[in-house]
């Protein structure tokens, strides 16, 4: 499986199939052509331009639910649930954030913030979405094992480099990837700092992505 990151928490994994998680780049549309989109939450600059690419697009209920008022033809579920789509598997997991819908004029209800467990090819990949910290991180490392956690490290609007090395220990993934980071002045960090550090006092590997670069699972 190869994983290409574009920027803040955008990721596209291609396998059998393609799957766009959150396609939002601050400087335009996410070049891609994927077989399924996943949406985390809400948010403008995570759910980004899912409805142009006239594919399925999984998320939460609220949000697939307005998005079917856009002619998109998307897949609801809720957190706990797993649905498979063109063979790829995907388990919706908690996830500690806001979630309100912003594209919608003054906005409207999206729910409740969530992450996926994405499982295809052999290979679970983790994509923790916006989120705090929280001790069930665990669990998600003890039921479904995954190869790669994406993990936020921007702080201010999600946990920060300490908060995420703690959920790398929770998660147990042996290959890390930071996320949500250094798109805007408020969430400058140095993931360097978060490689070391978590390199120093764990088994994890933790792999740095500029904008547009992949690796290979």
């Amino acid at each position: 499986m190869k994983l290409t990151w574009f920027g803040h928490s955008c990721v596209l994994l291609q396998g059998s199939k393609n799957v766009l998680i959150d396609p939002f780049v601050p400087d335009g549309a996410v070049d891609a052509e994927p077989d399924v989109v996943a949406v985390t939450h809400g948010h403008s600059d995570h759910m980004g331009n899912a409805a142009s690419y006239g594919v399925t697009v999984v998320a939460i209920n609220e949000v697939a639910k307005y998005l079917r008022t856009k002619g998109v033809d998307a897949e609801a579920m809720n957190i706990g649930g797993t649905i498979e789509v063109k063979g790829v598997r995907i388990t919706m997991t908690p996830a500690l954030h806001s979630a309100w819908i912003e594209e919608a004029g003054i906005g409207c209800n999206g729910g409740c913030a969530a992450g996926f467990v994405i499982r295809m090819d052999n290979k679970a990949v983790y994509h923790a979405g916006d989120t705090a910290l929280f001790s069930d991180m665990s669990l998600i490392g003890e039921l479904y094992h995954p190869d790669l956690a994406l993990l936020p490290i921007g702080g201010r609007f999600t946990m920060g480099p300490e908060e995420a090395m703690v959920a790398a220990r929770f998660i147990g993934a042996p290959l890390v990837i930071p996320i949500h980071y250094n798109t805007w002045p408020p969430i400058v960090q140095d993931p360097s700092a978060f490689k070391q550090a978590l390199e120093r006092t764990t088994d994890c590997r933790v792999c740095i992505l500029a904008p547009g670069e992949s690796t290979t699972l």
